[in-house]
């Protein structure tokens, strides 16, 4: 056993571990911070964070940034997970703290948010492009200054004639619709260690286009 002997002369010499690396991309869910909204349909972006801190093995609950994040690795890369708590309109406040911190440029900040204009399931990966109408998203721009990161946006469905939106995106989701997520939270996993690892073509010929559910994959 000498490597855990020569541990144990480490620890009695007090030398520590080198720190870990600074991490070298943020991976964002947006979201509303509070159990109410939980399950609704603007926290696509927080359900899909928390499956993929699930399949790293890693809890998104330390705070900072005003935010709750996890470090983790991801295709080789360091990356923080961060689920903004500012509540969405103010999203990129939390993002443009984090990203200035750490020295991440916009190219890699990763953006994963909900999306009216997909069936709930769809997916659909960009490398830069305007906010569409999303406020988490025209927040992040405005504090970066950029919208030149990536960003992959989930499903959501659109709502029904004369439903208010606000008032449907802050719905929840049906028992048959948090099955479609679920199944399409794995291609987003994929997909953003494709896009960490450099190969967002590839991001986007694995998510863009995929449809799930009765009459899809």
């Amino acid at each position: 056993m000498p490597d855990l002997i020569e541990l144990f002369k480490k620890i009695s010499r007090g030398e520590r571990r080198a720190p870990p690396a600074p991490p070298t991309h943020i991976i964002v869910g947006l979201g509303n911070p509070g159990d109410k909204y939980t399950h609704t349909r603007h926290n696509a972006g927080f359900m899909a964070l928390a499956y993929i801190a699930e399949r790293l093995g890693v809890r998104v609950n330390r705070a900072k940034f005003r935010s709750l994040y996890a470090r983790a690795e991801i295709a080789g890369a360091e990356v923080l997970l961060l689920a903004p708590q500012t509540y969405m309109n103010l999203s990129g406040e939390a993002v443009r703290e984090c990203a200035s911190f750490y020295r991440i440029p916009p190219e890699n900040i990763i953006i994963i948010s909900d999306d009216i204009s997909l069936d709930v399931g769809r997916l659909r990966v960009r490398r830069s492009g305007s906010d569409g109408g999303h406020k988490g998203l025209y927040s992040i721009i405005y504090q970066l200054g950029s919208d030149a990161f990536p960003r992959l946006r989930v499903g959501v469905g659109a709502p029904p004639p004369g439903r208010d939106t606000a008032d449907w995106v802050l719905s929840d989701f049906s028992g048959r619709e948090q099955k479609i997520l679920f199944e399409a939270f794995g291609y987003v996993y994929s997909g953003i260690e494709k896009i960490v690892a450099g190969d967002i073509e590839g991001a986007m010929q694995l998510c863009n286009g995929l449809r799930l559910g009765p009459e899809g994959t």
